[in-house]
């Protein structure tokens, strides 16, 4: 593997796959001692599907209880 002129390197797949990194995937680097770990960032906000929920969180609008949403939601 080779870094390029600018500083750029590609990840095999097999492993971008095996530890997640997608892409946008934040990744930061790790010194220790002679080496250096590529290691996948900690988020720094909520991923996509907290923010949905989050951002739909109170807006039902029904009056049924759970009871009556889960009888319906079952058909029985």
């Amino acid at each position: 593997m080779r870094v390029t002129s600018k500083g750029q390197i590609t990840i095999p797949i097999d492993l971008r796959e095996r530890f997640g990194l997608l892409p946008d995937t934040e990744v930061e680097f790790v010194v220790d001692g002679d080496t250096v770990k590529i290691v996948a960032a900690k988020p720094t906000r909520p991923d996509r599907g907290t923010r949905l929920v989050e951002r739909l969180r109170g807006s039902a609008t029904t009056r049924m209880s759970t009871d009556e949403i889960m009888k319906l939601t079952r058909g029985a």
